[in-house]
């Protein structure tokens, strides 16, 4: 399945995307910011391939340009008892950070997670230094519903992992402008 975003198109993630997977989580400026830090080839497309084992409960996308060139991946995590999912993003082609395709990534999939599977609530966790992604995401309507304070070690730093969330409501009277 694909979606469509105005700057961006969503696909399934693919073998030959992890290659590209590799290389931005083996970036010391991409990585900061994920849960996933370096990695190998062999591990990228064992996770790749366990994606089609877990598409009930965990939706991945790669996000490509219009042009069709592969810059991140975003995904929900299901809990269909509570209609919610946790949400991830990353954009690892540091040549399309800060032109917009990030937050029409996020734009398109809140549609696809509130319109199509009908869920209550999205929630994220942020790194309190992505400081540009914590902006993207109030401007998006999310809203800090906790701090878990000095949760992440960072060179030799302790930083706090904010906690965000967005509801369907919330998002509907945001879009109907």
């Amino acid at each position: 399945m694909k979606l469509l975003g105005k700057k961006i198109i969503l696909r399934p993630i693919k073998l030959t995307d992890a290659s590209r997977f590799v290389t931005w989580l083996s970036d010391a400026e991409v990585n900061k910011f994920t849960t996933r830090k370096s990695i190998t080839l062999k591990d990228e497309r064992k996770w790749i391939q366990r994606l089609v084992k877990i598409k009930k409960t965990e939706h991945h996308f790669a996000i490509d340009t219009k042009e069709e060139i592969h810059i991140g991946s975003e995904g929900l995590f299901l809990d269909l008892a509570d209609k919610t999912a946790r949400f991830g993003i990353m954009i690892g082609d540091k040549d399309y950070w800060n032109r917009g395709c990030g937050t029409d990534a996020i734009e398109t999939i809140l549609n696809y997670a509130f319109n199509r599977l009908k869920l209550h609530k999205i929630y994220l966790s942020v790194f309190s230094y992505n400081e540009r992604a914590i902006r993207v995401y109030k401007k998006l309507g999310f809203k800090v519903e906790g701090v878990r304070r000095e949760d992440i070690f960072y060179k030799n730093k302790r930083y706090d992992l904010i906690e965000m969330g967005i509801l369907k409501r919330e998002w509907q009277k945001l879009n109907k402008k």
